[in-house]
């Protein structure tokens, strides 16, 4: 990471000042038209997707990540560099895997950049090794990244957002708010449903044959767990060991569904599927979307509500 970071900080100081062209629309990244609005950069979906919802066409909004990228391993172009430069409001994670934003920060004049990590909204936790779980060689525990996935935590960040899109804007403030509220009275309600799901379901036991960047969501409803990897692994061939784990809880609890996360090769879970005959049901952690979900416009909001719905299944 160290290396990557420093050649990144690298090509900001040799495109910034050299490089003054304005990044158009591309692939991963959409442009609202108002010329004279503010120009809001996210690293990431779920950001995009909360600062949408609130400000509309309000602002120039472009997302960093490609739709169907890996944004654990991200490495940005001169053109992300310069959008992120040219930001008045620049939203990112702030986790390990946005060290290279960190650098870039570093480097640059950010006096008049409002600068949020949604990590420093909520209260983070580490990520845990739980029983099973097939673990990478750590030097220390990281945080978990993925803060997002609980509702909860959704509405802290999205009060952050419209808190400095109003102290950007003060002549849409009311608009900002006006729009806020209203999606804050949504993730309440889902709040609300999860809950009510947990709370009515037989068990409180969910099991992923994939990566598990869900920690903040099952604390929140007091679920327990099991899965392949962390939420952060780049690992992808679990052991035979963490296969065979999976399947005898899934056997042993009778557990009907298996999950798996967006944009995974989904085989473990396959696995884990033909061997129980439990269903294979998507639950989706917005870290990332597919591209034909990008152009489609699909929103937080409805990938939690699929969520919502493969839950009740699940704990049936």
């Amino acid at each position: 990471m160290l290396k990557k970071t420093g050649a990144v900080v690298f090509l900001f100081c040799l495109f910034l000042t050299g490089c003054e062209k304005e990044s158009g629309a591309v692939a991963g990244r959409r442009v609202m038209p108002q010329e004279d609005a503010l120009l809001v950069a996210t690293s990431i979906f779920p950001p995009y997707d909360f600062v949408r919802a609130i400000a509309g066409d309000r602002v120039k909004l472009t997302m960093l990540l490609p739709p169907g990228g890996e944004s654990h391993s991200f490495d940005p172009s001169p053109q992300d560099i310069i959008l992120m430069q040219k930001a008045d409001i620049f939203i990112y994670g702030g986790g390990e895997s946005d060290a290279w934003v960190r650098e870039l920060l570093t480097a640059m004049d950010t006096r008049n950049m409002r600068i949020i990590a949604m990590m420093d909204a909520v209260e983070a936790v580490e990520e845990e090794i739980v029983e099973g779980m097939q673990a990478e060689d750590e030097e220390e525990p990281a945080y978990d990244e993925h803060v997002w996935t609980s509702p909860r935590n959704a509405k802290l960040i999205m009060q952050a957002i419209a808190d400095a899109l109003c102290g950007s804007d003060p002549a849409n403030a009311g608009l900002y708010r006006q729009n806020a509220d209203a999606y804050l009275k949504s993730l309440e309600e889902l709040d609300k449903g999860f809950q009510e799901a947990v709370n009515a379901g037989v068990r409180k036991t969910i099991v992923f044959g994939d990566r598990f960047p869900f920690r903040y969501f099952a604390d929140a409803y007091g679920l327990t767990y099991f899965a392949a990897f962390p939420g952060c692994s780049t690992e992808t061939e679990p052991s035979a060991a963490t296969v065979a784990f999976l399947i005898n809880k899934m056997r042993a609890e009778h557990i009907p569904a298996v999950f798996h996360i967006e944009l995974s090769n989904e085989k473990m879970a396959d696995t884990i599927s033909e061997e129980t005959g439990a269903k294979k049901l998507l639950f989706h952690a917005c870290h990332n979307i597919s591209k034909k979900d990008f152009e489609q416009g699909r929103t937080y909001m409805e990938f939690m509500t699929q969520n919502l719905t493969n839950l009740r299944e699940a704990l049936r």
